[in-house]
């Protein structure tokens, strides 16, 4: 048994399973705990699932025992902005809550070394783009705060308890594995790349496209798009980085470029060859009209830069695994 036993919470989901990827890749064992609310247990390839809730402290600290772990990426979590402002209870109970539960199991158990993965949605409206590391963090929902307050809980735990930690923020995850193993299946479905597919296909009717007026060149809003896979290679840097000098690091992760909602469209319908029938819908409240990422903190201090984050390969790799999903679940119309 080797001393690079990494617990991945969530590692059963689709940023997650990516990362477990990327860990045996790197020489790491990867152990997925996940309780399969919204991840698929085809997904765990690269080593042993433990199937229990992160809320359940006593499974938690036997499997961070049994299965000697080193160091903690921590993917799960809720992460429905829309269903967060209905929800802000349950949200900060699993995203907060359990997430304190996590850092003191790993005290007990002497692991002193997290990923975390955070968000974006922690900045709130930008002020200004692209974003960088330096700018307020002003959340303009329960998701986003929720984020934010582990992220200060990982300081303090740092001062207090000498922890060492990463707060990676991401911007929009898209894409699959480039060999096909593993790729985006939410249930419900609420990411663009995903829905124009499954419209092309023929798997919904229609994509609603909220907002035309925007300030932007199109109309539609700009986002900046990151290869899933890119960032499952960020995330091994950083545990490397902090399993060999410590200390804490906050970085964004995107690439610098945004894509709006019909750029994306047409080159899912390139790609395709097929038409993404649309409908159009009013903005979506506290929906920015630009959000794009500084991440040159990333490459400065990880030496990370994105290699398959092209909207095209970010596309044509997601198209790929729709296709061949051995299984694809039905998906309501609409």
């Amino acid at each position: 048994m080797n001393d690079r036993r990494v617990l991945v919470t969530g590692g059963a989901g689709y940023i997650g399973s990516h990362a477990c990827k990327a860990l045996a890749r790197a020489g790491y064992t990867p152990i997925a705990y996940d309780n399969l609310s919204a991840g698929h247990t085809q997904a765990v390839k690269w080593g042993p699932l433990v199937q229990a809730d992160l809320a359940d402290r006593a499974r938690l600290a036997q499997t961070l025992r049994d299965q000697k772990v080193t160091s903690v990426m921590h993917f799960a979590a809720s992460a429905y902005v829309g269903v967060s402002m209905k929800d802000p209870s349950g949200y900060f109970q699993n995203n907060v809550v359990n997430t304190l539960g996590l850092l003191d199991e790993m005290r007990v158990a002497g692991i002193g070394t997290i990923v975390f993965s955070s968000t974006c949605a922690t900045y709130g409206t930008p002020d200004r783009v692209p974003i960088d590391e330096t700018m307020p963090q002003r959340p303009i929902n329960p998701y986003g705060e929720s984020k934010l307050f582990v992220e200060r809980v990982l300081k303090w735990y740092a001062v207090a308890y000498g922890l060492s930690w990463a707060a990676l923020r991401y911007f929009n995850a898209a894409g699959a594995d480039p060999d096909c193993e593993i790729g985006e299946e939410h249930d419900p479905e609420t990411h663009l790349v995903p829905l124009a597919i499954q419209t092309a296909l023929g798997q919904r009717s229609s994509l609603d496209v909220f907002g035309s007026d925007y300030p932007t060149s199109d109309g539609t809003a700009v986002r900046d798009y990151i290869h899933v896979t890119d960032l499952a290679e960020a995330h091994v840097r950083a545990l490397d980085r902090l399993a060999g000098s410590g200390g804490e690091l906050q970085l964004n992760l995107g690439t610098g470029q945004g894509h709006s909602v019909r750029q994306v469209i047409d080159t899912v319908e390139r790609a395709s060859g097929r038409r993404v029938a649309q409908r159009m819908a009013p903005r979506r409240p506290g929906d920015p009209a630009v959000l794009v990422a500084d991440a040159g903190r990333a490459n400065r201090e990880l030496g990370w830069r994105p290699a398959q984050s092209d909207l095209d390969t970010i596309v044509r790799t997601a198209l790929a695994w729709h296709r061949r999903a051995a299984t694809p679940r039905r998906v309501a119309a609409g």
